[in-house]
């Protein structure tokens, strides 16, 4: 005799706000964290382009909140920070005075620890003062209060007062680094790279030392970003059109690159080597990982 009663299993296997199972979520993810556009995604996992935007976000959320908890008093010996440049919607000179306030450029801030390679805080706005003061409030967050590091940027100007009037009492040394790139020679592509003329070493705070002066591995920080964040590449059509969906991309990359993925010539994650943990995560932790 049928009792013609329905009953629903309970979702132990879902990330919350999601009716997706836990193990496609982590397929669909990977796609993206490997530089699979949305579209591609969509075709390979069979799920419709919004729920896996809806999944980006919701885990791009949760990776938020992870590195704000975990990554925090790190001791660190140099800091290279960088910025590098995106846009959401349209480019910068096509924005109109009624388009959304979030239209064009988008530069993420980057900062580095140059020995473990651990990503120690990112930012995305406009570059300008007020985006590098967050960004480097929020490296002050991640650093210890114990040991001295010394930091080295770009040319960028904001960086001088935010960093001195920030992180005062926690460097031993500030240098910036400013490139000077030759001038585009007739004939030369529109696209090509500049090249660089010279380079020069300017110190602005404490005693830095000259051979820790160096913003190469932030720099190839920036080539792994474009490679693997498919909005990220240049002269596509992958670019992100929100401004919330490229920042929950950012959050779930560099959780990935911190704790899941094992660097080459450190043969372990960033956050192992920090001393941050004993083991290399996966897709699954950093969704589920309790935040309290």
């Amino acid at each position: 005799m049928e009792c013609k009663k329905t009953f629903s299993a309970k979702l132990t296997d879902r990330i919350e706000g999601s009716t997706v199972p836990l193990a496609q979520v982590e397929k669909v993810l990977q796609l993206l964290i490997e530089g699979c556009s949305v579209r591609s995604a969509e075709r390979i996992s069979s799920l419709h382009r919004d729920t896996i935007l809806k999944l980006l976000v919701t885990a791009g959320e949760q990776c938020e909140k992870l590195m704000g908890r975990v990554i925090v008093d790190v001791p660190v010996q140099d800091v290279e920070c960088d910025e590098m440049w995106a846009f959401v919607g349209k480019k910068e000179k096509r924005v109109r005075v009624d388009d959304d306030p979030n239209y064009g450029d988008a530069y993420t801030f980057v900062a580095i620890e140059r020995n473990s390679k651990l990503v120690l805080n990112f930012a995305l706005g406009k570059r300008n003062q007020a985006t590098t003061d967050i960004f480097i409030e929020g490296l002050r967050h991640s650093t210890s209060r114990n040991q001295k590091f010394q930091i080295t940027t770009d040319g960028f100007a904001p960086y001088r007062s935010a960093i001195v009037n920030t992180l005062e009492d926690r460097i031993s040394g500030f240098a910036q680094l400013i490139k000077v790139y030759r001038a585009s020679q007739d004939g030369e592509a529109r696209y090509s790279p500049a090249e660089v003329q010279s380079v020069e070493v300017v110190p602005v705070y404490g005693d830095p030392d000259p051979d820790r002066i160096c913003t190469s591995i932030v720099e190839r920080q920036n080539l792994t970003m474009r490679m693997q964040m498919r909005r990220l590449t240049r002269l596509t059509n992958g670019f992100s059109k929100k401004w919330e969906n490229l920042w929950a991309a950012l959050c779930l990359h560099f959780a990935y690159y911190n704790f899941c993925k094992i660097h080459r010539t450190l043969r372990v994650t960033p956050a192992m080597q920090a001393g941050i943990t004993d083991r290399v995560w996966d897709i699954a932790e950093l969704l589920t990982f309790s935040i309290t």
